[in-house]
């Protein structure tokens, strides 16, 4: 790894990683190039940027402070404005531009396809349908879903950290961990994503080392709107649903124009998940 990306890279951890978060390079070019155009994000293919993810301890490190430090302000989405405060906040001398997994274009165009993204910079593997061989679905649309090697399906996707002016043309890229290499598994997994979210199994599509807690469980089974009142806070008068609720809306890669289409197309997306 680059000198200047490993710099980097130890500085935003030693910052994120004891909250419960991860990060991971990765060049915008990477993500460009499996994407068309309208999908882009907007900086030269060498720009540094780095995928962050939470894991299960985010919940009791950030969430939980974020919470009891917070009661004076006003709160519509506790989680997005946890992970808001620690990735806007806390890095005031970098020149850095953070993409929310659930921020949107005017047009309802999600500003960055965070699974996509995750698995260009290694984090965890994206899989689809075409990564079953002779699938068995006919013509029925069936999401993708991202798998941590270490968390399996018990952690979520929260944004990008771009560095515009920082440029790491030698990045080596890094291929996430393959660990549901077969058939068989890659149907479970997506089968019981699409099919059966609601029971929390396909999470397990490897042994994590950390499950969400039952409280967590709790919290992310519980519809956004009613959250607040779970908290015991004071409700606002609106209740955005983001897409960070919806893991199915972190769409995917276009490799051919008839796929894209329903790459693309929000119909592919399983009922709302109990969380991220």
């Amino acid at each position: 790894m680059e000198p200047r990306v490993a710099e980097l890279k130890q500085k935003i951890e030693d910052t994120l990683c004891p909250f419960g978060f991860e990060v991971y390079p990765f060049q915008v070019a990477w993500y460009n190039e499996l994407l068309p155009p309208a999908f882009h994000l907007p900086f030269p293919g060498p720009t540094l940027a780095f995928l962050v993810l939470s894991t299960p301890a985010m919940f009791d490190k950030a969430l939980k402070p974020f919470l009891k430090s917070y009661h004076l302000q006003p709160l519509r989405d506790p989680v997005d404005q946890c992970v808001s405060y620690h990735l806007r906040s806390k890095f005031p001398e970098l020149q850095m531009e953070v993409i929310a997994d659930y921020e949107v274009h005017p047009n309802r165009r999600p500003k960055i396809l965070a699974q996509t993204a995750a698995h260009v910079a290694g984090a965890a593997y994206y899989y689809q349908r075409q990564d079953v061989d002779a699938d068995p679905w006919g013509t029925q649309h069936i999401a993708g879903v991202c798998i941590h090697p270490r968390f399996g399906g018990w952690f979520a996707i929260r944004g990008v950290m771009l560095l515009p002016g920082i440029e790491v043309p030698n990045l080596p890229p890094r291929k996430p961990p393959d660990c549901v290499p077969t058939r068989a598994g890659r149907i479970t997994l997506l089968e019981g994503f699409n099919f059966h979210w609601r029971d929390w199994t396909y999470r397990d599509a490897v042994t994590p080392e950390e499950r969400y807690s039952e409280e967590q469980k709790i919290y992310f089974s519980t519809p956004p709107a009613q959250r607040l009142a779970l908290l015991g806070l004071a409700q606002p008068s609106e209740h955005p649903i983001t897409t960070s609720e919806h893991p199915s809306s972190m769409l995917t890669k276009p490799q051919n124009s008839s796929r894209s289409r329903s790459w693309l197309s929000p119909s592919v997306s399983p009922p709302v998940s109990p969380g991220p």
